[in-house]
């Protein structure tokens, strides 16, 4: 029991002591402080309750309380309370396993804590392999604009949104950055247009000085834009046509997020050199990042003169507790047939979202499985982007009637006006229901 002598005290250590991501500083800010969960929704310290419609931080996929899940923690931890990788234990060797399985071909997994840590040891994988097959020169990574990939050195260096490497310095060398798939705001004709100026830059640069293209199969983050199945399809040509690696980054569109295991597995005939995860890997119960290569970039590291193997180390990165937490999360997904789930409800979803459309102040509306972006403009014509006012109203609409929502915060300069909504996998047909229609009453409302 919360009293409210208790509150006031967390309330002022959080003011002194707690630096929060991603908030501007605001002296009268009154942080939402959740102190319960239940499935989707959770209730907040005021007594106030309020479906999570962006699951956290996108990862959140089986809402809270899943007791399965917080059992199969609690047996690990008793069991073996940590062992390091540099050994090995019983649970990551299950999990490597299970995802070689669930990535349809054999894949050597290398764990982390975070999707941002995950990216990093792909890049430094991808630059490695090459140099121990006879290509050195291979070190540059290309990634495409308003895409996410991290908040590390390496992994923001990839990330190609301006607002988030503001005052942070020039970053790591050998990243490059190239148009999105984007037909709503694209200079391109189409997607596939969009995909073949990754070649022109491949050739530019000089092919044998790139080594690997990293992708999002569906931009979150910047805005979630959502790309034909043809455009990685022509992406992984391109990359196979110049030996570059293909890195599918699927922190959030992995694990039933897009309606199938995989976002790349919307792409028929595209099966990744790397992929990287994190997030719903433990439907966020747990710390844990992955990246899988497949068995060929592995065996390039078997070598025996020094400095063949990888040298990289993550203390925490796949903690007995964390990889228990995994397999059951996958247990889960597939017994109750997640992604199919997702898939069929999302059409309705889509449906119904479409009809947003017709407000004055709606541009276009995106999505893919459980991914939902809604871009809010000023004038549909010009297309001008909603200003931060519009924006606010709108996500503080939702959070009065009890619906928590998210927008493309710190990304593109000037372009910060895409809602973004990303239920937890498993909410209930009522909860969705009450997702769509508190949307559409907070977004007509400013219409």
């Amino acid at each position: 029991m919360h009293t409210a002598e208790h509150l006031s005290k967390l309330a002022q250590q959080d003011r002194d002591h707690l630096w929060h991501a991603m908030v501007k500083f605001n002296e009268q800010a009154s942080p939402l402080m959740a102190v319960s969960g239940d499935g989707a929704w959770f209730t907040a310290a005021d007594g106030n309750r309020y479906m999570d419609g962006v699951s956290g931080l996108w990862c959140l996929n089986l809402g809270h309380g899943r007791k399965e899940i917080a059992q199969a923690v609690y047996d690990q931890l008793m069991n073996v309370s940590y062992f390091p990788l540099t050994m090995s234990h019983e649970p990551a060797i299950e999990l490597s396993a299970k995802l070689s399985e669930l990535l349809g071909a054999p894949y050597t997994t290398f764990f982390t804590c975070s999707g941002s840590e995950a990216n990093e040891a792909a890049f430094k994988i991808a630059r490695q392999y090459h140099a121990q097959t006879g290509k050195p020169e291979k070190t540059k990574i290309i990634s495409r604009y308003r895409a996410y990939h991290g908040s590390t050195l390496g992994a923001l260096s990839a990330t190609a949104q301006a607002n988030r490497k503001l005052k942070y310095g020039a970053g790591a060398p050998g990243f490059l950055h190239v148009p999105p798939p984007y037909p709503y705001r694209s200079s391109f004709e189409d997607d596939l247009a969009a995909a073949n100026h990754i070649e022109n830059v491949i050739e530019w640069e000089g092919a044998d000085t790139i080594a690997a293209v990293i992708i999002e199969p569906f931009i979150s983050g910047g805005g979630v834009l959502i790309p034909f199945s043809s455009y990685l399809q022509r992406v992984s040509e391109i990359c196979q046509k110049h030996d570059v690696l293909l890195i599918t980054d699927e922190v959030v569109s992995g694990f039933g997020r897009t309606g199938k295991m995989f976002g790349f597995m919307h792409s028929e005939g595209v099966q990744p050199d790397i992929v990287t995860m994190a997030k719903g890997l433990t439907a966020g119960c747990m710390p844990l990042g992955a990246t899988a290569v497949q068995t060929y970039i592995y065996d390039a590291f078997k070598q025996a003169e020094t400095g063949s193997h990888f040298r990289h180390v993550s203390t925490f990165g796949g903690h007995p507790a964390s990889c228990a937490a995994a397999l059951k999360t996958i247990d889960i997904l597939e017994e109750e047939q997640i992604s199919d789930r997702v898939a069929r409800l999302s059409e309705n979803m889509m449906k119904e979202l479409h009809e947003l459309e017709s407000c004055p102040i709606v541009g276009e509306v995106r999505g893919v499985g459980f991914l939902y972006g809604i871009e809010v403009v000023t004038d549909k014509e010009t297309k001008e982007p909603a200003s931060e006012d519009t924006m606010l109203a709108i996500v503080g609409a939702c959070k009065e009637k009890g619906l928590i929502i998210g927008r493309n915060g710190d990304t593109v300069p000037g372009y910060q006006n895409i809602l973004i909504i990303a239920p937890p996998l498993s909410s209930a047909d009522e909860d969705l229901r009450f997702l769509i229609d508190t949307l559409k009453q907070a977004v007509t409302d400013i219409c």
